[in-house]
């Protein structure tokens, strides 16, 4: 019996004390995924990769607004999220703990504005999104008019400039395929 408790007290802690003293996680472990709103842009690529649909993400026009939604009932925590976001806005924290009271407290919501067209005013895409893809172009760009002639493209929808191409095209290649033709 004594040799039982010497081998005890050598022993020491072994069991955690968890739920009364916080429980350490290993490194890499996968809990409640954080987005960080300032650093996303809205571009909707965590909604397409979700496999358990957790996120989803809406356009309302009439708002002027693009909804960011996770809930985490569904959330699988398997990371792809984190893993294709660009802007690295998305990442799984280390947080487990996410037992609530109420259905409603287990989303999480971000807003987002939407960039209207120069040209026709319809709402096309999250501003976050637009000004990014302006200031990529913008960096491979070293004469400042090509610059400005780029950002005031990236304000205007696709419709649009889809519509400005075909009448470009319009005005010389249409005549010479309809004479072809007859």
């Amino acid at each position: 019996m004594l040799k039982l408790w010497k081998t005890i007290i050598r022993a020491g802690e072994v069991t955690v004390k968890y739920p009364f003293a916080p429980l350490d996680v290993c490194p890499g472990f996968r809990g409640k995924p954080e987005l960080n709103p300032e650093q996303c842009i809205a571009c909707g690529a965590c909604t397409t990769a979700c496999p358990a649909n957790a996120l989803t993400m809406e356009t309302h026009p009439d708002d002027n607004a693009r909804v960011w939604q996770l809930f985490i009932g569904r959330c699988i925590y398997c990371g792809r999220c984190e893993e294709v976001c660009p802007t690295h806005a998305i990442r799984l924290s280390e947080e487990f703990e996410l037992a609530v009271t109420r259905k409603e407290d287990l989303y999480v919501r971000a807003t987002f504005r939407l960039q209207h067209c120069s040209e026709c005013h319809a709402p096309f895409a999250p501003e976050k999104s637009v000004a990014l893809a302006a200031e990529l172009l913008a960096l491979h760009q070293s004469n400042p008019a090509q610059v400005e002639t780029l950002r005031a493209q990236a304000n205007v929808c696709p419709a649009c400039k889809r519509r400005a191409a075909l009448e470009h095209r319009g005005s010389t290649n249409v005549h010479y395929y309809i004479e072809e033709q007859a």
